[in-house]
């Protein structure tokens, strides 16, 4: 019998956000804020890793940026489409947190 982690037992998805950002002249991208679906903002107060990655969770491919907002860190990405997006967890068709 395989014994499954809770958070692999839980549904994700891609949570579309809005993100302000700066592109700097040499073409680097950085994010500044981000925007929730309900219109809450949060500054980005630091941007400490940037890399192309798949959302394990929630699926696809694009740039990972593991940002520090407050305390706490969090992976935003950006699609190939160049739309900003968060993985987040799903019960009953609602998203219910955000990682």
């Amino acid at each position: 019998m395989t014994v499954q982690r809770r958070e692999e037992q839980q549904a994700y998805e891609r949570v579309y956000i809005g993100v302000y950002s700066y592109t700097s002249p040499e073409g680097m991208l950085q994010p500044r804020r981000i925007r929730w679906v309900n219109g809450q903002e949060w500054e980005v107060d630091k941007v400490l890793d940037v890399r192309p990655a798949a959302a394990r969770k929630a699926g696809g491919l694009g740039t990972r940026f593991l940002v520090r907002i407050g305390r706490a860190e969090r992976a935003l990405f950006q699609d190939m489409e160049g739309r900003w997006f968060v993985e987040g967890r799903v019960q009953g068709g609602t998203v219910i947190s955000h990682r």
